[in-house]
């Protein structure tokens, strides 16, 4: 029964092992409950871009992230933006954040973890709002969010909520609001050890609500509305580097009077973890 008992340990403490090194995800546009271990570093490049009418956004950026314990993940972000439309081209640093994401539930069985993190994001003034296009907002802007996932062996469920409140600009202009909502699914076909080469297939449907603009306390026309997206994605990883990517396609495009509608939005991230 002693030597059972030893198997049977050795089995959850195997798949443990196995699990830690596959839950390092998250979803390339939604937010997941991810957080990293107690004095983790990773360091990630980020690249986006994005197209609307005339409109052409591209950006390079700089992602440091701390665990300080195993449940609260700190970091910071820094781009650098090259922006582009009928009216001229611009490029410089964008507005930097800061945030950080707290682990609040966790439960663990066989071969599968779910959990539940609360996140809270801070976007600064950093950018050039005078620019045209402009780099920055001119304000400071801060997204609150609460995210849910199940990760097992084959299959991952994530789901999420995030909500933007922006500031108010020297001339009195408040963008409006957004909602953020994200469903995503993922599959690994196959199962594969720590040391070998992992892939996940992902499809989201991305959704954003956002309300309209006001300047000096009256609602500012051609702005605000909803869309939605669905954005087929991969996430690679081997040991502890990472390559994630995903594109964006509008499905649902409802926005108020006359504004230029996604044509697409495309993301691709190089992570490491230390």
């Amino acid at each position: 029964m002693v030597s059972q008992l030893k198997i049977k340990l050795g089995l959850v403490l195997a798949a443990s092992f196995s699990l830690s090194s596959v839950f390092a995800h998250d979803p390339v546009f939604g937010q997941g409950p991810h957080t990293l271990f107690k004095g983790g570093f990773e360091v990630a490049t980020e690249l986006h871009s994005s197209k609307a009418g005339d409109k052409l956004d591209n950006e390079i950026g700089l992602d440091l992230r701390y665990g300080l314990t195993g449940n609260w993940t700190i970091g910071a972000e820094i781009p650098y933006s090259l922006k582009s439309s009928i009216g001229g081209s611009s490029s410089g640093i964008g507005d930097a954040s800061v945030f950080t994401k707290y682990r609040f539930w966790r439960k663990d069985s066989l071969g599968l973890q779910e959990s539940a993190a609360v996140s809270l994001k801070i976007l600064t003034q950093t950018g050039d709002e005078v620019q045209s296009p402009a780099l920055g907002t001119g304000t400071t802007d801060s997204i609150v969010g609460l995210s849910y996932g199940y990760e097992g062996r084959t299959w991952y469920r994530w789901a999420s909520v995030r909500y933007r409140e922006n500031g108010t600009t020297n001339a009195g202009l408040k963008r409006g609001s957004k909602t953020r909502l994200d469903f995503v699914v993922g599959v690994r076909p196959t199962l594969t050890r720590y040391t070998e080469p992992d892939t996940v297939w992902l499809l989201e449907l991305n959704g954003e609500l956002g309300d309209r603009a006001t300047l000096n306390g009256n609602s500012v026309a051609n702005t605000g509305g909803d869309e939605w997206f669905i954005t087929p994605g991969i996430f690679w990883t081997i040991k502890n580097f990472a390559i994630k990517a995903g594109v964006q396609f509008p499905v649902v495009s409802n926005l108020n009077g006359s504004q230029e509608k996604s044509d697409y939005r495309a993301q691709m991230s190089f992570e490491w973890h230390m």
